[in-house]
């Protein structure tokens, strides 16, 4: 069986569907306004995309598969679409910040002050937070955990997907 082939197109090809939609609903965010926002409706117009595209990304694999797949590549494939879908998504998210929108965290900074001071927060603690805000804010650190949410929320995705449309050559006799 051609499974390695297989598996790593389907996950290069849906990752990049994956990050691309996903860049397109960022700009769609930043076109209209609401990119500082982080609005609830972004996020799970993200998220459903996310779950839309590792599922035909499975589906696909099995349809090439003679209708055949494990709970195991199911897991591993969807785990392949959301880390090249947060790749193509952090390459985006450096180009934005340096090039696009260079004011961008200093905006993202002045808002969430904002939020500390409706809160009744002392200047002290409103320090605090921005220095701390700060430090999580590097492109190394949003990286990382931008990787480590895709995969996460993939594994999830996907294990739940595989259970529900895993099968195997035992299970056609």
């Amino acid at each position: 069986m051609d499974n390695n082939i297989s598996s790593k197109s389907t996950m290069l090809n849906y990752g990049l569907v994956l990050g691309l939609t996903t860049i397109l609903i960022n700009l769609m965010a930043y076109a209209i306004g609401i990119h500082l926002d982080q609005d609830w409706r972004i996020g799970t117009l993200g998220f459903v995309a996310m779950v839309i595209v590792i599922v035909l990304g499975i589906k696909n694999f099995k349809s090439v598969n003679n209708n055949i797949i494990s709970w195991g590549q199911s897991v591993k494939i969807g785990v392949g679409i959301s880390i090249i879908s947060a790749l193509i998504g952090i390459v985006y998210n450096l180009i934005f910040i340096n090039f696009i929108e260079p004011d961008f965290m200093n905006l993202m900074m002045e808002k969430q002050v904002m939020v500390w001071e409706e809160a009744n927060m002392t200047s002290e603690q409103i320090e605090a937070a921005k220095s701390m805000m700060e430090t999580f804010s590097s492109p190394a650190i949003t990286s990382a955990i931008g990787i480590i949410a895709a995969a996460f929320f993939g594994f999830i995705i996907s294990a739940i997907a595989g259970a529900i449309m895993k099968r195997t050559e035992e299970d056609q006799y």
